[in-house]
């Protein structure tokens, strides 16, 4: 009887390996996904009133890099200083990748009192209540806001818009609001509108700015008034301003602000004339035979951007003032007076006008007696 052959030990265990699953020792099981969601990083927080506002962005995976499935619990707690960080919120539940928002009201023990830091945070739980981290800080001022601003008024002057108001609190900054109520009408497409044309023209006006006046570092006394340079000639603006606490805390700025002053209405009229030039001059020249006798004028000339020229005025003695220029104002700082006698004593001054016809108070005189040939 013949033997029936066998497999060796070793191509069998091979086969065994490449063929079928499970054969020999099985690996380690991986760990159960405990389903945490990734952590918030961009926790902000706002405060109107007495309200706290907090707004950021819920994640999509989880800390293993896989899709959050359903809703995610949230927790929201605050603290001051280095306290334990107190709940705000009995039960919340996001959507993955939406966007979070949350409204705490403060208790009277936080908004009463000195400005002071108050940071909130939120931490998302899996549904076994396990969290992988609480969020980014988010600091706001707890306390009690500014006093609201009253009394405030606005002056037109040539170099912009005198804001006053009636001083409260030294510590209390006061930040103005300008919204701009005649914006440009839009143009046709692929065109400018007029006021953006040119090399010289300005660019266009921003809707809403704001400006923030802080007490005298050296005084520390309350701010009563601003300046407001950046407005322009033809333009209504309205305003309204709202004290501000402000306190720094590891380098950032936190403020407190108070409510919004009722709004005034400032219409921006040109009816400043130009500056009043400087520094006029004359030079006499005796009549030779090529030429009759004459005096040049000249003067430093205005900066003001709607400048449209300089009209000159003489007389003699006592004599009334006559213009001598043109009706339309010259151009440059200087004028030929070719207009002159030999031996007379005359005396002059100048004026500066605007484009809107504007004229300026008249310059210091001088005068020049013209030479005998």
């Amino acid at each position: 009887m013949k033997a029936i052959p066998t497999w060796p030990a070793a191509p069998v265990a091979l086969a065994c390996a490449l063929v079928l699953a499970g054969c020999g020792t099985p690996g380690a099981p991986l760990p159960p996904s405990l389903n945490l969601p990734d952590p918030v990083t961009d926790l902000a927080a706002t405060r109107t009133g007495d309200r706290v506002a907090l707004t950021w962005t819920m994640p999509k995976k989880n800390t293993d890099k896989l899709l959050l499935k359903g809703n995610v619990a949230v927790r929201v707690c605050h603290k001051e200083d280095q306290a334990t960080c107190t709940p705000v919120n009995a039960k919340l539940s996001v959507a993955p990748g939406s966007s979070g928002t949350f409204t705490d009201t403060l208790a009277p023990a936080l908004s009463s009192g000195t400005p002071r830091p108050l940071i909130y945070f939120v931490e998302l739980t899996n549904r076994n209540g396990r969290s992988a981290g609480q969020s980014n800080a988010a600091a706001m001022l707890a306390g009690q806001a500014p006093a609201p601003v009253t009394g405030l008024a606005a002056q037109v002057r040539k170099e912009g818009v005198v804001l006053r108001w009636t001083p409260d609190s030294p510590h209390a900054a006061i930040r103005l609001h300008r919204t701009l109520l005649t914006p440009q009408p839009s143009a046709a497409p692929g065109t400018k509108p007029k006021s953006q044309q040119g090399i010289l023209a300005p660019p266009p006006e921003p809707l809403e700015q704001s400006l923030l006046v802080d007490a005298g570092p050296s005084s520390g006394e309350a701010p009563d008034h601003a300046l407001d340079k950046d407005v322009r000639f033809g333009q209504t603006y309205e305003y309204r301003a709202q004290r501000v606490a402000r306190v720094t805390v590891n380098g950032q700025a936190l403020e407190l602000a108070g409510e919004l002053s009722a709004p005034i209405r400032v219409e921006i009229l040109d009816v400043f004339p130009p500056a009043v030039p400087t520094g006029l001059a004359a030079v006499a020249t005796a009549a030779d035979a090529t030429a009759p006798a004459s005096i040049d004028l000249s003067w430093q000339p205005v900066s003001d951007a709607d400048l449209a020229g300089y009209q000159v005025y003489r007389r003699e003695a006592d004599g009334a003032w006559q213009r001598i220029t043109p009706a339309q104002p010259v151009v440059g700082p200087a004028f030929h007076d070719g207009q002159v006698q030999p031996g007379h004593t005359y005396r002059y001054t100048v004026t500066a006008v605007d484009q809107g016809g504007h004229e300026s108070a008249r310059s210091a005189e001088t005068e020049e007696t013209v030479p005998n040939p």
